[in-house]
């Protein structure tokens, strides 16, 4: 956190300074292990198996908070006698179908209840065909927290006794995460174990809280979503959800990727967490909400916030006539994530590509596919600060210098259009706490350089006007015009100012909150209609513009109000600034301690109070409970702290929404050197993403013949000096002087057993592509020992590319496309690979060493694919 958030850091070592407890968990040491109280070093691919033995010590030794996990978790309700764990399969859940590599949720249900599986998924029993289509399109999480609809409610065991209760099951599960089995997999010795787990249980209960805090080193593998469900799951067990000073915190990697989530950037959603709809199940808006929405909670809303996103959308055109213009919206057939994409023009099938923001040349998996692929296009348009690689690949990248490509064969048009920065324009950030905070323009953008919005609103003004023209010359009806319709009708009269026509930012930002019938700014999402006569670009961002005044302005500083600071900012939803806060007093409404009070129930006032915004139903006491049959709202009881959940439920167990298992479970990496221990018979996770291509192999895992050929792990990470994928910041003379050169970090063991020498070169070699780097020989990348075996370790700052000041081989030019199958991000954070001293070939030569490698490995198109 140090390294790669030193702002947010600065809030680590104020806690520390008061008293709190610092531990890093991470395969090398780095400037937040330096002024942590504890590092911890892990191999990087791992911890699955560490936090899973934190659970198994909580529950072994009774450390959970009792009270809390039996009123706001699904621990006492009972699955179905038909679901299997991986203890009874040998690393596989019931209902794996191996052939098309997806789990059938069925046998995941509860007992005594009709459990739909959430996120539109309700059509999986119409075939495999169609179910591994909506597999592909990411039904499994796109309904964000709306969890699965249970009728009627399922049987429970409040003594937390029955076997089949999701207490018990847990137990079961994590039973064989031992201290001596978390010190073969990750290398922890039991003493670092031991400390970790006294440090986390003893903060942790009425009094006082533990807070974990991850990024990518987290997300970025083939069970990333599971890495960071253990982690739910464990601060679920002591009671760190929905309270002060606990909870998960996801820091993200630029100012504002919560916010491009929130208003997605994401091929699977619609703004404010809404599914994109799906070919085969949304034909209208009646199928769509049928599918979608949930009957409890407020997600049974959805038909609301829907109707007013398409009214923000297409304005006076979307009447009930015509289902608001839902037709107007793209449908999902499969995937089309990053990878599916590359997939896509290397195939012929996709001719255009837009990159903003974004330098796949060097910050995406397997950089050589990603130019391989661009180089397929018809047309590219680059928007940046720099001429990054992805904007000049065609004329110097490594395919070039290696003879795979041929710049007078290449036929991609590229456009290259300079980029604002964000201290040029004004708008909002997202962080990871959901706050939006405004930036006001500092100053007008040099040259031609222009802002993300003036783009997107230029491009459509322009677009628009061509097929206006278009429409007309075809007499304005026919196909032609039907065609063009969607675009057309799209509300798109923003105002604009200054020589540059410069949209207005705060203009877009009422938009996204949203305006009643009256024309006035709703002030919450509860005032959302289905019937037309609102409109809201965002649900979940009602009331950033309440009033009419721009709430994510506000710098009221702290010593103006209370601990909490409400008022700085804005946090959706409704300006809370924890979520299921109603989990931080008892189910009577009670703070579970003095010292942890957050929000409680106040009888006299009849509603709920505190310091902070409550997430819950403000005049809804903790003694109601619905009637039979109640739906919606009215379907919340007063301690379903865990709102949003159709059960109010935090789930230990998840019998909807996740397509690789109810429950995590330790998986190797895709390329791992190391077998898997807990499930031998289970190398990988079954449901992983492979995607196939002949420039894209895999490598031999574990004990399997050929995967000594790669023994050791690497694993990337970021720098304070530079930025992401380098774009901004290898172009700058004061950060390319302080990390002046590509470099690997390498245990002094390794060096020795390789003849590496400090500040001397490297080669490191995978089955998709070699480079070179500086060698840094420290005690700061330490080597593990891992079943036995010692396990060296490789670390890989990714900033680097060809162009800018500093220049250097990428390191993603590694990596592979096998994807966690939740949210197809790719594996970066634990490939095996190996080094050898030198620099690496030049010319062909390069490609000849990457192929003498995978047949030394034997290495064919069907290795690393299996379920």
């Amino acid at each position: 956190m140090a390294e790669a958030h030193p702002v947010g850091f600065q809030w680590v070592m104020e806690a520390k300074a008061r008293g709190a407890t610092v531990i890093h968990v991470d395969p090398r040491f780095s400037r937040t292990s330096a002024m942590a109280d504890r590092h911890v070093p892990i191999r990087a691919g791992s911890d699955i198996a560490f936090l899973g033995g934190i659970i198994n010590h909580v529950l072994e030794n009774e450390l959970y908070f009792r009270e809390y996990v039996l009123a706001y978790t699904n621990a006492s309700t009972i699955i179905s006698e038909d679901f299997a764990d991986t203890e009874d399969l040998g690393g596989v859940f019931s209902g794996l179908d191996r052939e098309h590599r997806t789990y059938d949720f069925e046998a995941w249900r509860y007992q005594g209840s009709d459990v739909g599986a959430a996120a539109g998924s309700r059509d999986r029993l119409n075939g495999n065909g169609r179910r591994q289509q909506v597999r592909e399109a990411s039904r499994g999480e796109a309904h964000g927290s709306g969890g699965a609809a249970a009728h009627p409610s399922p049987d429970t065991d409040e003594t937390l006794q029955h076997p089949r209760s999701v207490f018990q099951l847990l137990k079961r599960h994590f039973s064989r995460y031992t201290p001596e089995m978390v010190e073969q997999i990750c290398g922890i010795s039991a003493e670092n174990f031991r400390a970790v787990c006294e440090a986390v249980t003893s903060n942790s209960g009425r009094d006082r809280t533990t807070a974990f805090v991850y990024s990518v080193g987290w997300t970025q593998h083939t069970v990333g979503v599971q890495y960071i469900r253990t982690g739910a799951i464990l601060q679920t067990l002591l009671g760190n959800m929905g309270r002060p000073g606990g909870g998960i915190l996801a820091l993200r990697g630029h100012a504002s990727i919560q916010g491009s989530t929130d208003i997605p950037t994401l091929f699977d959603l619609l703004p404010g967490y809404l599914p994109m709809p799906h070919v085969h199940s949304n034909d209208n808006l009646d199928a769509y909400v049928a599918a979608e929405a949930m009957d409890n909670g407020f997600w049974a809303n959805m038909r609301s916030y829907l109707v007013s996103l398409l009214k923000a959308w297409w304005g006076p055109a979307a009447t009930p006539d015509n289902d608001f213009c839902y037709g107007y919206l793209p449908r999902l057939t499969g995937s089309h994530g990053t990878y599916e994409t590359v997939l896509a023009q290397l195939a012929g099938d996709c001719p255009g590509y837009f990159l903003l923001g974004e330098n796949p040349a060097v910050g995406s998996s397997n950089g050589r596919m990603q130019r391989l692929a661009m180089a397929k296009l018809d047309w590219l348009v680059v928007r940046d600060f720099s001429l990054i690689e992805s904007a000049t690949w065609w004329k110097d990248g490594p395919e070039i210098e290696t003879g795979e490509m041929r710049t007078e064969d290449i036929g991609t048009e590229v456009f290259f259009l300079p980029a604002a920065a964000h201290t040029e324009k004004s708008g909002s950030f997202t962080n990871t706490q959901r706050m939006l905070q405004w930036h006001h323009e500092a100053v007008e953008p040099a040259g031609e350089a222009r802002s993300d919005l003036w783009f997107a609103y230029h491009l459509g003004r322009i677009i628009r006007e061509k097929l206006t023209a278009e429409t007309a010359a075809a007499g304005g009806a026919g196909e032609v015009a039907e065609m063009n319709r969607p675009v057309l009708d799209l509300t798109w009269d923003y105002p604009v100012k200054g020589p540059q026509q410069e949209p207005d930012a705060e203009a877009v930002l009422a938009e996204v909150n949203g305006w009643g019938a009256d024309g006035k700014p709703v002030a919450s999402y509860t005032q959302l209609k289905d019937d037309g006569s609102t409109a809201s670009g965002c649900w979940i961002y009602c009331g950033v513009y309440a009033d009419g005044v721009n709430q994510a302005a506000r710098r009221k500083p702290g010593e103006q109000q209370n601990w909490v600071a409400n008022e700085w900012g804005w946090a959706w939803p409704a300006n809370r600034r924890v979520l299921y806060n109603r989990a931080s007093a008892d189910p009577e409404g009670k703070p579970w301690s003095d010292r942890k009070a957050l929000v409680w129930w106040d009888e006299d006032a009849g509603k709920w109070a505190g310091h902070d915004i409550a997430d819950f139903i403000a005049d809804r006491p903790p003694s109601y409970r619905p009637e039979e049959g109640a739906t919606g709202v009215a379907a919340i009881a007063g301690t379903d702290a865990f709102m949003m959940q159709a059960d109010g439920k935090a789930w230990l167990f998840a019998p909807a929404g996740l397509v690789d298992g109810p429950l995590p479970a330790h998986y190797e990496p895709q390329d791992s050197p190391v077998q898997n221990l807990l499930y031998p018979k289970q190398e990988h996770n079954p449901v992983r993403e492979i995607l196939r291509h002949p420039d894209s192999r895999y490598q031999p895992s574990g004990d399997e013949p050929g995967s000594d050929v790669y023994p050791y792990v690497a694993t990337t990470y970021r720098l304070t000096e530079h930025h992401t994928a380098g774009g901004m910041s290898r172009w700058l003379p004061y950060l390319s002087e302080l990390q002046p050169e590509f470099f690997c970090e390498v245990s002094p063991e390794l060096a020795a057993e390789r003849g590496l020498e400090h500040m001397g070169w490297a080669t490191i070699i995978s089955a998709r592509s070699t480079i070179e780097a500086r060698v840094m020989v420290t005690r700061r990348m330490p080597s593990l020992t891992v079943q036995g075996k010692r396990l060296h370790q490789i670390g890989l700052p990714y900033h680097w590319g060809r162009n800018g000041i500093t220049t250097g081989d990428g390191a993603n030019e590694l990596s592979h496309f096998s994807l966690d199958p939740n949210v197809h991000i790719q594996e970066v954070k634990a490939l095996a690979v190996d080094i050898q001293p030198g620099r690496r070939p030049r010319g062909p030569a390069l490609r000849e060493l990457v192929r003498s490698y995978a047949e030394r490995a034997g290495i064919t198109e069907e290795t690393g694919t299996e379920v």
